[in-house]
């Protein structure tokens, strides 16, 4: 094998760790992803190192060969993460070229999410459920349903713009607590609790958590603490929001509906 050959495989290795990373997969996955990537090629002393941040690939024979990559911006989206899975498994069981799986792991990168009108649907739909499994009625229902959705719409279009995800989170728990009174107040929407309750589960750091909680276990400890704290830091900026509108409502209104 060539140096060329070798760098290029180290490079697929952590192009493919990197989407996955930035897309929600849990460290032990990348790291395991990359492993695999790169011992199917012969590269068998291959070793990465994986954090929320950042990624580390370095081969420890003589000649010493080491990439970093930086990952300022992190999302969900577990199809990407699905993909890349799919791909590693055809790039170590079949005899794909350097070339072809670059072109495939582009793609990938670029694909684009589900559509804004899809998106926005299915978390409205989520939001009025769990209001309703919270003990909301039918009008809390269509309340939080509407609400979340203007929500996730101004913290993807803030998102896009700072790529800052706690300002977005701030945000939409912002317009989920003035919209939510607002629907109170003119009796749309019967129950102030379920309306916010339903509206801001969207906004949960479910999958961040629960990743944290597995990285942990898995014996990543920087990188389950990190992620753990990352999830406690949105659950603050979900409170945060929602107070600042509670604390100008009673300052303003007297929190009177």
């Amino acid at each position: 094998m060539t140096l060329s050959e070798k760098k290029g495989i180290l490079r697929i290795a952590l192009y493919a760790g990197e989407i996955m990373l930035k897309n929600g997969a849990e460290i032990y996955r990348v790291e395991d992803t990359i492993s695999r990537i790169c011992k199917s090629k012969n590269i068998k002393h291959v070793n990465s190192f994986v954090t929320p941040t950042g990624i580390f690939v370095s081969d420890d024979r003589m000649d010493g060969i080491s990439f970093i990559k930086r990952v300022k911006f992190r999302s969900i989206d577990l199809n990407k993460v699905s993909q890349v899975n799919d791909f590693s498994r055809e790039f170590v069981t079949s005899e794909i070229s350097l070339k072809d799986a670059l072109i495939k792991l582009k793609k990938i990168d670029k694909a684009n999410k589900y559509k804004l009108l899809t998106r926005v649907f299915c978390t409205g739909i989520t939001a009025g459920f769990f209001s309703l499994m919270f003990g909301g009625k039918l009008f809390d229902f269509i309340a939080a349903f509407i609400i979340s959705i203007i929500s996730i719409t101004a913290g993807d279009k803030i998102g896009e713009i700072g790529e800052t995800q706690f300002l977005a989170t701030i945000t939409s728990s912002s317009i989920i607590g003035f919209l939510a009174i607002l629907f109170t107040k003119i009796g749309f929407g019967k129950s102030l609790d379920m309306i916010i309750v339903g509206s801001i589960m969207p906004l949960v750091p479910g999958v961040s958590l629960t990743n944290g909680l597995r990285d942990f276990i898995s014996g990543d400890l920087i990188a389950g603490i990190a992620k753990i704290f990352e999830a406690i830091f949105i659950a603050i900026c979900i409170a945060v929001g929602i107070g600042i509108i509670f604390k100008l409502w009673i300052n303003v209104f007297g929190g009177v509906l």
